[in-house]
């Protein structure tokens, strides 16, 4: 039997969208019934009913976001809810890429500090968060420097994958380019990283205890564009986001790389962008100066509906979430039959 997106690209004529006004969409969670939880930059969540009314779930509504002066403190200060994960209560387990914590916020907006500090140190940049079947966390850090647009160099590689259990929150993995998503394949045997910085995917092996071990590169050494977000689907294909120079990805088992949306289409301002990174000579104006029309600076990817053909597409700055139907259904999140 062939890879069923053999011959696949995602049909613009056919994408949808969901959620109005939204604020940095960053991360979404798809639940059976049809509910999705999209991160917000107000300081919490939104909720997507099924019917498509939502609801903005914070403690304390935040408008720092929207009165930003300028873009690059927009996207660098104040409260930045990025990757979401359930936890085994249905809470809402949110990495502040803002606040520089994870955070654990219950279905009402009440929120708690669960990390802020490893080793006695500030954690940095918490990127992303995970659950595994074994009710532990993996956390992401990209960097440790505050404003992350500053961490977008071939020389800055600080990141690194945390994990949280009952012996407490350990470092398992440094040395990293950026970390940003993470995801366990289907029995959790590897972990796969994002080098964001790296432009690449990181994959470990995971040992009953956690340990991680076997480093090596999933796919291409290099993409030639800065990866965000990553998922798997059924068979085992891992797509992906490239942020900034917009584009949806999937790695096949085999390693291939397919291009199944091009929003960026070799544009100068994502050349331009490149070009810089290689020389380490970012500015946030190269960066803002990227972006498509679909899902500007897309980030992530969620499969999702009661079949897990959705795929929703979420992004740094756009205002809803586009979605298009897969040919394969996604891997179950751990949280999918919980509930």
């Amino acid at each position: 039997m062939g890879n069923p997106i053999d011959g696949f690209a995602i049909d613009l004529g056919s994408l949808k969208t969901v959620g109005t006004d939204l604020q940095r969409p960053e991360c979404i969670l798809a639940e059976p019934d049809g509910s999705l939880w999209s991160a917000d930059a107000r300081g919490g969540v939104v909720h997507i009913r099924p019917d498509g009314t939502q609801t903005l779930i914070a403690q304390e509504v935040e408008t720092g976001f929207a009165q930003a002066n300028d873009d690059a403190s927009r996207f660098t200060t104040g409260t930045l809810p990025n990757g979401l994960a359930f936890a085994r209560s249905g809470d809402i387990l949110i990495s502040n890429f803002g606040t520089d914590r994870l955070e654990l916020m219950k279905r009402t907006g009440d929120s708690e500090v669960l990390y802020d500090s490893i080793n006695g140190k500030p954690i940095g940049k918490v990127n992303f968060v995970l659950r595994d079947s074994k009710d532990r966390l993996w956390l992401t850090v990209s960097t440790t420097i505050p404003n992350w647009m500053e961490a977008c160099s071939p020389n800055i590689i600080d990141g690194f994958i945390a994990m949280a259990d009952d012996k407490g929150l350990r470092i398992m993995a440094d040395g990293l380019h950026f970390t940003n998503e993470i995801r366990l394949d289907a029995d959790e045997s590897h972990l796969y990283a994002v080098e964001t910085c790296g432009m690449k995917i990181t994959r470990f092996q995971v040992a009953d205890n956690g340990d991680l071990s076997g480093r090596e590169t999933f796919g291409p050494e290099s993409h030639n564009a800065f990866i965000d977000g990553i998922a798997f689907d059924a068979y085992g294909n891992l797509w992906g986001t490239h942020v900034m120079t917009d584009r949806i990805f999937a790695i096949t088992p085999d390693g291939d790389l397919r291009i199944l949306l091009d929003d960026d289409n070799g544009s100068t301002e994502g050349k331009a962008l490149l070009k810089a990174f290689a020389q380490d000579k970012v500015t946030p104006d190269l960066q803002l100066a990227c972006g498509g029309s679909i899902a500007n600076w897309m980030a992530s990817i969620t499969f999702g509906g009661p079949d897990l053909t959705n795929v929703y597409i979420g992004s740094l700055r756009g205002t809803t979430i586009p979605y298009f139907k897969s040919p394969v259904a996604g891997l179950p999140m751990i949280h999918w039959n919980e509930r």
